[in-house]
């Protein structure tokens, strides 16, 4: 759902002024301004002088999530940069976000009945969502001139401050057919197409920002797709890298070097053109390969990981730079099912805006929280039911685990040993709730899906297995909320942070994940959830770690968690309230906001 800044109350239309979020009556109010093709409207002067002067934090990011609607995200950096928007419009910050415009989305997902996914385009129209301007720049892209236009999307929650995203796009008049397209797919084409995005993205988007009088204290690039603005700042510099770093900020999210953004010089050469020398590049992106991470570490005065293992293992990978921890969290009202922010309400008086005050969920009953949880998985059934056709049975212990179709991400670890998983099942019925999709070129991924598929005929008559299509913001909604336990399965050190489970905490979900990303610093053995295999820093071998995983996996299936839930009701709603008070209290984009504004933006 779009959130608007106009509301109707009687026969009185107000606004919200854009910056501290206060109702107007817009008839009233002397202080107005038609700008960026929009009527904003004030409560007094200074705030006027402010949203038009006033200087804010830019944040960089090649995808945002924000509803289901604008498809210009594939997965947890896109909706958690989505959050990041949520929550500092929510706190009042001073922001405004950069994105490009992805119109033909990523991809719509189709699982066949043999198990193979198939991809189909998913376009969207900005003009349904977002006002187009009128202003252009623009970027020289190899031999020419590309023209770079943008949408804007006013995001405002209703107690909080506006915040501008703009939505890039090379669909002008003028451009050649193929610069038309260059923001068209969202991680489509090859290593060029992914550098004439970024080459928008980070230098186009610097140069609109300047086109629309916005004032930029400090530019956040979120992961290194958006470090080319950093370029862009070197240029406008004089190429004084301090002044550069001054106003930068970048937050990685990748753990290992082989998934960073590199390629080779003679390619940036071709695409940057003689706008940047390229000897003198090579000092901030690295001796061999132009890499933007490297760039972006070299020229930002504040770097974050999104954990604390997560920054160790950069600390690793970059030894001698500085990299603070600033753990990802998830905005708490988007991610709260129905149910949840109703009994929320009646306790917890403004805990969209203050959620670390679920902390005190002990004082709800038990049963409370547990009817909360039985709609919420009441909703994910009816779906599931008119989704697929298969009918689970409410009472039954569910497993969900909903992630992209990578290695990685292990998706079919507890599916390693059938007849051990159907040997668990002496203690109790279980049925298994799964999502996520392959990169349209990922065929190892794509094959985790065939073997989810198989995995579930051959357990048909034992365990309900169910793969929905297409995941997206809105199923991870229900997901999140509807089942019992969530399962999360990477294999360390290549899960940076994760959400998901967190936005399970928000719903009284326990978690049951191995012990990377966030969950090192969210796990409390039985308390919160439950651990698989060794910490990630063990020393220990790759088939012994797997050995270790699988026994705790089965074997915590069996005798802890299967037989809590059937029969110990109470203690089971007592980890249910301490998902919610130790994590959700804590693991929350508010909190994540706070530090950035105190640490990197001020």
């Amino acid at each position: 759902m779009r959130l608007t800044t106009v509301a109707r109350r009687g026969n009185v239309v107000n606004a919200l002024d854009p910056v501290w979020g206060i109702p107007i009556d817009t008839k009233k109010t002397p202080f107005r301004v038609e700008i960026r093709g929009r009527t904003y409207y004030f409560v007094d002067e200074q705030h006027m002088r402010r949203f038009l002067e006033g200087a804010r934090v830019a944040y960089f990011s090649m995808e945002i999530g924000l509803e289901e609607g604008i498809r210009t995200y594939s997965g947890g950096l896109g909706v958690l940069a989505g959050d990041t928007i949520k929550s500092g419009s929510d706190l009042k910050l001073p922001m405004v976000a950069v994105t490009l415009v992805n119109r033909m989305g990523y991809f719509r997902q189709v699982i066949s009945e043999t198990g193979d996914q198939l991809e189909y385009p998913d376009p969207w129209e900005p003009s349904a969502f977002m006002r187009e301007l009128p202003d252009t720049v623009e970027v020289r892209i190899g031999e020419r001139v590309v023209r770079v236009k943008t949408w804007i999307y006013d995001y405002q929650s209703p107690a909080g401050s506006l915040i501008p995203i703009l939505f890039l796009d090379t669909d002008v008049n003028g451009n050649t057919p193929e610069d038309r397209l260059i923001t068209s797919h969202l991680y489509g084409g090859d290593e060029i197409y992914r550098l004439k995005q970024a080459i928008v993205l980070g230098i186009g988007g610097v140069r609109m920002l300047k086109a629309l009088n916005f004032t930029i204290l400090k530019y956040h690039m979120n992961e290194g797709q958006s470090s080319l603005l950093a370029l862009e700042l070197l240029r406008r510099n004089d190429m004084d890298a301090n002044k550069t770093r001054d106003r930068s900020v970048f937050t990685t999210h990748t753990p290992v070097a082989a998934a960073f953004f590199s390629f080779s010089y003679e390619t940036a050469r071709d695409l940057l053109g003689d706008e940047f020398d390229m000897e003198e590049i090579r000092v901030f992106a690295g001796e061999d390969r132009f890499n933007m991470t490297a760039l972006a570490l070299n020229l930002s005065t504040y770097v974050n990981g999104v954990a604390r293992a997560h920054v160790e293992s950069s600390t690793r990978l970059f030894p001698g730079y500085h990299i603070r921890a600033i753990t990802n969290g998830v905005h708490p009202c988007t991610w709260t099912s129905q149910p949840f922010k109703e009994l929320f309400d009646r306790y917890f008086t403004g805990w969209a805006l203050e959620p670390d005050l679920l902390v005190r969920i002990d004082t709800v009953p038990h049963e409370e929280v547990r009817n909360a949880h039985m709609k919420a998985k009441a909703a994910l059934l009816r779906y599931i039911a008119e989704k697929t056709g298969t009918d689970l049975e409410p009472d039954t212990l569910t497993l969900g685990f909903a992630r992209r179709m990578t290695g990685y991400k292990r998706a079919t670890l507890l599916f390693s040993d059938l007849d051990r998983l159907r040997k668990v099942l002496r203690r109790g019925p279980i049925q298994v709730v799964m999502a996520g999709k392959a990169h349209p070129r990922d065929e190892p991924g794509k094959g985790l899906i065939r073997e989810i598929h198989a995995a579930g005929k051959t357990l048909k008559g034992d365990v309900d297995l169910v793969f929905l299509d297409d995941y997206g913001i809105d199923l991870a909604k229900l997901l999140t909320s509807g089942v019992d336990v969530w399962l999360n399965t990477p294999l360390p050190p290549y899960e940076a942070s994760g959400t998901s489970g967190m936005k399970a905490a928000f719903n009284g979900v326990v978690n049951f994940s191995v012990l990377d990303g966030w969950w090192a610093e969210g796990w409390m053995e039985g308390n919160t959830g439950w651990a698989i295999g060794p910490a990630p820093d063990a020393i220990i071998g790759i088939e012994a770690r797997r050995a270790m995983e699988l026994d705790d996996l089965y074997n915590k299936l069996e005798y802890l968690i299967i037989p809590k839930f059937y029969h110990e009701k109470d203690s089971w709603a007592t980890m249910m309230r301490n998902s919610i008070g130790k994590i959700a209290s804590h693991f929350h984009t508010h909190r994540m906001m706070r530090r950035y504004a105190s640490e990197a933006y001020l």
